[in-house]
């Protein structure tokens, strides 16, 4: 199994996201939490995968010169693409609204991306998954804003929380991924670093 694999190196979750936590103890890896601050900022000229590509790296940035040998450092970034649009975390109510309404009766992208580096080298992978939303009425979008303030999340919503149970109608891709991290990819690229 990976985490017996994993004996001899320490995995570095570089993520204050309660769910990236859970699925790191799901999946029965051992790992300990580092954070950075980094001001999530990209060249306009990025598009959809580049975005979280271009972040998930930046964010590994801030750990330059800091990583011992047979440590793993992995940093992500979710991104919610519309209509060759990015719809980040919302700053208020008004934003997580007008983002809601948006993704209401379309379909979207979510893409993951996953940066593994080590003293030696560094890895980028991105899981992209389509997802399709019913029309949710303006009551329901309301509801939810109100009650689950999902400021915290690309695109304003939570697939694992009530607007996903009652609005996502289709989905094509990883679930996790949707969630904020795409686990088997994470697994497989694990097993790759160290074999």
């Amino acid at each position: 199994m990976l985490r017996d694999k994993l004996n001899n190196h320490r995995l570095i979750l570089a993520s204050g996201s309660p769910r990236r936590h859970q699925f790191f103890k799901d999946m029965e890896l051992d790992y300990e939490v580092r954070i950075k601050s980094v001001e999530e900022v990209y060249p306009s000229n990025l598009k959809g995968a580049e975005i979280s590509d271009y972040l998930a790296k930046l964010k590994a940035s801030a750990f330059k010169d800091e990583l011992l040998p047979k440590e793993i450092l992995i940093t992500s970034d979710t991104v919610v693409w519309h209509k060759n649009e990015s719809l980040a975390k919302a700053i208020d109510s008004a934003e997580a609204e007008e983002m809601l309404r948006k993704l209401s009766g379309d379909w979207h992208q979510v893409i993951s991306s996953v940066c593994f580096t080590t003293i030696e080298r560094q890895i980028v992978q991105h899981s992209i998954t389509e997802v399709k939303f019913k029309n949710i009425s303006t009551s329901e979008i309301r509801h939810y804003i109100d009650k689950y303030k999902p400021y915290d999340k690309a695109g304003a919503y939570g697939i694992q929380e009530w607007i996903g149970l009652i609005g996502i109608e289709e989905i094509k891709g990883s679930y996790t991924s949707v969630v904020g991290l795409p686990t088997q990819l994470v697994y497989d690229t694990l097993l790759q670093l160290i074999t």
